[in-house]
């Protein structure tokens, strides 16, 4: 849309909001390769996905000796995707003890490994996506209001499949290319029956249903 086109080139902070499934990472690619740093890593981390004892070390990374079994320095997501994007899927579920140390890191550039002695500067874009009421989660003490308002800098709506009847055809096109070509070794193409049949469907699971 002219929307994501035109915030991707900025710098500006990305909240993607939508239910689930409905591409909320695909938004997120198209903002990264709509950007001057497109050229530059896409990494995503889903924090509903990492239990809350190893958050941090996935966002921050640790130094050597940091805890038993930290063996070597691992630079976390923040520090593998520099001068690129960082995509954070479900930011609703951050813990808020990650929450202050994540803001940090958006507003001041730089993270703090787990053990680290000075913080180690980091230039990424931080584009975001939750299915949650944040606003919601601050009222409840769920979530933090200054973290909300700093990753809300451009918050983008995404309507449900079932909403986007045009997307349909044009994301089913997409996919089944995609999976031409690993299964085939050349693109697929989609019949206009099929098509026909995709667009009547009212997709309760959005676009991972579709993808499916």
């Amino acid at each position: 849309s002219d929307l994501t086109q035109r915030v991707a080139q900025t710098e500006a902070t990305v909240l993607l909001l939508g239910e689930s499934g409905t591409g909320k990472e695909l938004f997120a690619r198209a903002v990264h390769h709509l950007s001057g740093r497109r050229n530059q890593p896409f990494v995503a981390i889903n924090c509903a996905a990492i239990p809350e004892t190893l958050i941090e070390n996935e966002l921050f990374g640790h130094e050597r000796g940091a805890f038993t079994g930290a063996s070597d320095r691992r630079q976390g997501k923040f520090e593998l995707a520099a001068g690129g994007t960082v995509f954070l899927d479900e930011i609703g579920e951050l813990p808020l003890g990650v929450q202050g140390k994540l803001l940090r890191a958006i507003e001041e550039k730089v993270v703090d490994r787990i053990g680290g002695r000075a913080p180690v500067a980091v230039d990424v874009r931080v584009v975001a996506a939750t299915n949650k009421d944040l606003k919601a989660a601050v009222e409840a003490g769920e979530f933090r209001g200054d973290q909300f308002f700093r990753l809300a800098v451009f918050p983008i709506e995404i309507p449900p499949l079932r909403d986007r009847d045009d997307d349909v055809a044009l994301l089913a096109r997409y996919f089944a290319a995609e999976i031409g070509r690993e299964l085939r070794g050349r693109e697929a193409q989609l019949s206009d029956k099929a098509l026909a049949a995709l667009k009547r469907h009212r997709w309760p699971g959005n676009v991972r249903e579709l993808e499916n």
